[in-house]
């Protein structure tokens, strides 16, 4: 790998052993995929993936306290993933007792994020790039991020440049400055492997549309058209129909990034020239949706079993889609004659947006409604033997995919949860 003069006196140690270690750790890295060069950084911020106090990570303690005792803390500062705690969502004491044992070095590890250069204490969320948080990288940044719905979002919506970097990964790269230059930060990479026709005779549901193109192009780039119809620019309600699409395709396949036909940047810019010579062509219609719902399994111990918790939002939610759910809750409510929901409801957002929702009147009457809102990431609350036997319905595909969660269409969630469906 060919390095600058600055890379190459990081590697040779001339700012420190540990930041040579990584250095090196990154090359290495960059070799396995054929990278032959470093591409510096770019975007203002960082965003980890690992914002989570397991006791069993040790190593990952340690390797932060070198790291914080080196003063080789990052070069730039970062958002993270959201905490797996509020004392505000629903646990039984033998569920409480769990979590104090299994996250119990939180505290700790918050303080390490800090001493590393977090933004703030609201930098806790999966959709960093929400404006109420504030990291929202431009097209063409090169990024060091990991979560994988945050990467899709800001390859595709934004139109930056990140690979699906794991965890610790995506530290090193804002502590040296460069990541491997490969893959998606690559013009050939960023182009298109498959041609995805949606041919539906409504909007597919965005969960649903995403977990059919992600398990079926699994981590190539796909070119989709037919959204357009529903979208005609790429506004505040197509960004949030993304953002959640893109989730779908990443956590059920491993897509990073998607072009959508007159919407996406460079899929503005570009057109079908991003298609790749040799490129194949998946339809998706109505039968196609169907059929992919039809067969998520349900692995609850006993799939009749009345729920006992329902999440919205993995990915966090936006502020257009906290209200949305508080307008149609309320109605729904009112229709089936009824104050309170039927299944307790975790409502999640990026602290920030909360923050900001909490003016709002429609923040109250969820909150009246008996809807929990919080910060909380679902998938580390649910992740673990005592929250995955409870019966918990969503409309997240990645909570699905990831947990014993039932997937359930967004209208669908909203009628069980307010007592509506018999």
């Amino acid at each position: 790998m060919q390095l600058t003069a600055r890379q190459q006196a990081i590697y040779d140690g001339r700012e420190g052993e540990v930041k040579a270690k990584i250095m090196k750790t990154l090359v290495m890295y960059g070799e396995t995929f054929g990278s032959d060069r470093m591409a510096d950084i770019t975007g203002e911020y960082g965003h980890l993936v690992t914002s989570f106090g397991l006791s069993v990570m040790k190593p990952v303690y340690a390797l932060m306290d070198e790291i914080i005792a080196s003063g080789a803390v990052s070069g730039q500062k970062f958002t993270v993933d959201p905490k797996p705690l509020d004392p505000k969502v629903p646990k039984n004491l033998i569920q409480e007792i769990f979590f104090r044992v299994m996250y119990s070095k939180q505290k700790d590890y918050d303080e390490q994020l800090r001493k590393l250069g977090i933004i703030s204490d609201d930098g806790y969320t999966c959709t960093c790039y929400m404006n109420e948080v504030g990291n929202v990288p431009k097209k063409g940044d090169i990024l060091s991020w990991a979560e994988s719905s945050a990467v899709v979002y800001a390859n595709s919506i934004l139109g930056a440049r990140c690979n699906r970097n794991s965890g610790i990964f995506d530290l090193f790269g804002s502590i040296v400055g460069c990541v491997p230059y490969f893959g998606l930060l690559t013009d050939e990479g960023r182009k298109a492997d498959w041609l995805v026709e949606v041919r539906t005779t409504h909007k597919p549901e965005a969960q649903l549309l995403g977990s059919a193109i992600g398990m079926k192009v699994m981590e190539d780039v796909p070119f989709v058209t037919g959204l357009d119809k529903w979208f005609p620019s790429l506004d505040d309600d197509a960004k949030a129909y993304f953002k959640d699409f893109g989730a779908a395709t990443a956590s059920n396949g491993a897509v990073g990034l998607y072009h959508i036909e007159n919407l996406t940047p460079e899929a503005v810019e570009s057109g079908r020239s991003l298609l790749k010579s040799g490129y194949k062509t998946y339809v998706i219609d109505d039968a196609e949706l169907e059929r992919v719902e039809k067969n998520y399994p349900v692995i609850w111990k006993d799939p009749a079993a009345e729920p006992k918790l329902a999440f919205i939002g993995c990915p966090h939610l936006s502020a257009a889609q906290l209200r949305s759910w508080a307008v149609n809750i309320s109605t729904e409510l009112k229709k089936n004659g009824k104050k309170k929901v039927a299944v307790p409801t975790v409502m999640t957002a990026a602290p920030a947006v909360v923050k900001e929702f909490s003016s709002d009147p429609l923040y109250s009457v969820l909150e009246n409604a008996g809807v929990v809102i919080s910060s909380i990431c679902p998938l580390m609350y649910m992740n673990n033997p005592q929250c995955g036997k409870m019966p918990v319905l969503t409309c997240s595909n990645k909570l699905r995919t990831y947990t014993s969660a039932k997937y359930m269409k967004e209208a669908a969630l909203l009628e069980v949860i307010t007592g509506g469906a018999k």
